[in-house]
């Protein structure tokens, strides 16, 4: 194998336990006058990702239909190497706990031409009725569709 066929075995090998991931390509406009990518591109790609994960477990559909939906409650990121142009990114996003109102995930950013972890992450979404402008409860068929996604089951809080 060439060293970008390693470099590509590698990054997916550190998103194999992250059900969702999403491909990102590098823009040049995205690097800063350091020449290397702003931190805030991170938490736009987290923020992605998340989106991505609602959607697929019925979160966003939800909101759509009833106004019940994700909130952040909290973002955080650790940088591990820096980020140039020309590169590709894949961001994965896992769900870590389900608490009564509130889903904690983990979210990972890997460089593609590195073939390394570039950052990893933590968030927590609130499930939030708009209504009511206040926290509910995880709905059930929600913490269904998580545990189906992720492939194992929460313990209940």
């Amino acid at each position: 194998m060439n060293q970008a066929g390693d470099a590509g075995a590698e990054a997916s090998a550190l998103l194999a336990d992250y059900p969702v991931t999403i491909e990102v390509p590098l823009h040049w406009g995205d690097q800063d006058a350091l020449g290397h990518v702003n931190h805030v591109r991170y938490f736009r790609w987290y923020e992605t990702a998340r989106i991505v994960y609602a959607e697929r477990v019925g979160l966003m559909a939800l909101h759509r239909e009833h106004r019940v939906g994700p909130i952040l409650a909290s973002v955080s990121n650790d940088y591990r190497r820096q980020l140039t142009f020309p590169d590709t990114v894949d961001v994965g996003v896992r769900v870590t706990r389900i608490g009564v109102s509130s889903i904690g995930l983990e979210h990972r950013i890997v460089s593609r031409s590195q073939g390394a972890l570039a950052a990893e992450g933590a968030s927590t979404l609130v499930v939030f009725d708009y209504n009511l402008q206040r926290p509910t409860r995880v709905p059930d068929p929600l913490r269904r569709a998580i545990e189906a996604l992720e492939g194992r089951e929460f313990p209940r809080s």
